[in-house]
């Protein structure tokens, strides 16, 4: 049973529709139709995975990465006022938090061993980039992953080591202090991020010998931050340096979008591929139904009108692919993070399953570039079947 055509469409598109129709009827046509629409759907499937997998792996690192970063730092000359460029900081507009930390290299030394640290001084509280422990007060702060594993539970006494050295009547010394573990704070598991521990800010300028002091200040949020940078170098001493989260991580979100980038690309040809199909498919059409369009042509068809018709027809078949293969690859996504159905080695990876974010901007760009390279291949047969000349396919046909 045929679906009944209206009689009141624009002829190139019921020129279109009736021979996309009529492929059913010629079965070569009709495989190579439904290869060119397979093809464009499994390409179309496979960028969508394959673009929401890393989005889910980005968006999971960034996550990460921005809970551990300050949204805003300040980097404050030698011999500024620390207290009071934070309380300088904290009347600009928008600023909701901040604290004055130190940051140097030392090693932790417990009764399990010796480990390299990246120790971090902090006044007050607790800062905000290490949590499960923000806002706690002063004190050893450790990662939970590190104390579990080497049994160091609160009030446990441990030994911060800085290169610094001290002179002694025995010669160079390294400066160390022994404090009680007074809490944990939450981490990834990669070996960078275990190495850090947070002290109080006096015991770190012991031990790293009063090192340029910074600030980092929380705000109502990622965009806040940015607008908030701007107007601190008008409140604080001069020679100030003002970073937010966005620069203290450019190179970082520039492989990431580099990343994206190259993947958007490799996975492409596959719809390249497809789109080479849909030529073939075009080009038999055009064979099989020459005679019937030199007799258009003969009836007034004009050559624009052909071509138009022919590029509707390659818009058709490559819409039908893109149309099962977004619904394929945005529902697979959906399902398989749902579900959580590819699973990953915890103790190996930072994510115990394979994320899938589907995002709509990726979604229309493989939209865009399908239907873009649809509509170029098919531009091709289009002229080929607007170029034929009536007389030689009607005298063709009669032989």
């Amino acid at each position: 049973m045929t679906l009944a055509t209206p009689r009141n469409l624009p002829f190139p598109l019921l020129l279109a529709l009736r021979y996309l129709k009529s492929t059913r009827r010629d079965a070569f046509a009709s495989f190579l139709s439904a290869v060119a629409s397979i093809g464009i759907a499994l390409g179309v499937a496979a960028l969508i995975l394959s673009l929401a997998a890393l989005s889910g792996f980005q968006e999971l690192v960034k996550g990460e990465v921005l809970a551990r970063t300050p949204q805003v730092a300040v980097e404050l000359p030698a011999g500024a006022d620390s207290a009071a460029a934070l309380a300088a900081a904290r009347g600009v507009r928008g600023v909701t938090g901040g604290s004055v930390v130190v940051r140097g290299r030392g090693w932790l030394v417990a009764d399990p061993g010796t480990r390299p640290v990246e120790i971090v001084g902090f006044a007050d509280a607790v800062p905000a980039t290490f949590p499960g422990a923000a806002g706690a007060p002063e004190g050893l702060y450790l990662d939970a992953g590190l104390a579990a594993a080497w049994g160091l539970g609160h009030g446990r006494s441990v030994t911060v080591v800085s290169p610094r050295p001290t002179l002694t009547p025995f010669g160079p010394q390294p400066r160390a202090r022994t404090l009680p573990v007074a809490g944990t704070f939450e981490e990834t598991r990669t070996q960078e991020e275990r190495s850090r521990l947070a002290i109080p800010l006096a015991v770190a300028d012991g031990l790293l010998g009063a090192p340029s002091r910074r600030l980092e200040l929380t705000t109502a949020g990622l965009a806040a931050a940015e607008r908030v940078a701007r107007r601190l170098p008008a409140a604080l001493p001069p020679g100030s340096r003002v970073e937010t989260w966005r620069e203290i991580n450019r190179p970082l979100f520039f492989v990431l979008a580099l990343e994206k980038a190259m993947t958007f690309v490799a996975v492409a040809l596959i719809v390249l591929v497809a789109a080479l199909a849909l030529v073939a498919d075009l080009a038999l059409v055009i064979a099989s139904k020459r005679a019937e369009i030199g007799m258009l042509g003969a009836m007034g068809a004009t050559p624009a009108a052909l071509s138009h018709a022919f590029l509707l027809l390659g818009a058709m078949l490559a819409g039908i692919g893109l149309t099962a293969g977004i619904a394929l690859g945005a529902g697979g996504a959906v399902v398989l993070d749902r579900y959580r159905l590819i699973a990953l080695p915890g103790q190996v990876y930072i994510f115990d399953h394979v994320p899938f974010l589907v995002r709509g901007g990726d979604v229309a760009a493989v939209a865009g570039l399908t239907l873009a390279l649809a509509l170029a291949f098919s531009l091709y047969a289009a002229r080929r079947a607007a170029a034929i000349d009536p007389v030689t396919a009607l005298s063709g046909a009669a032989r």
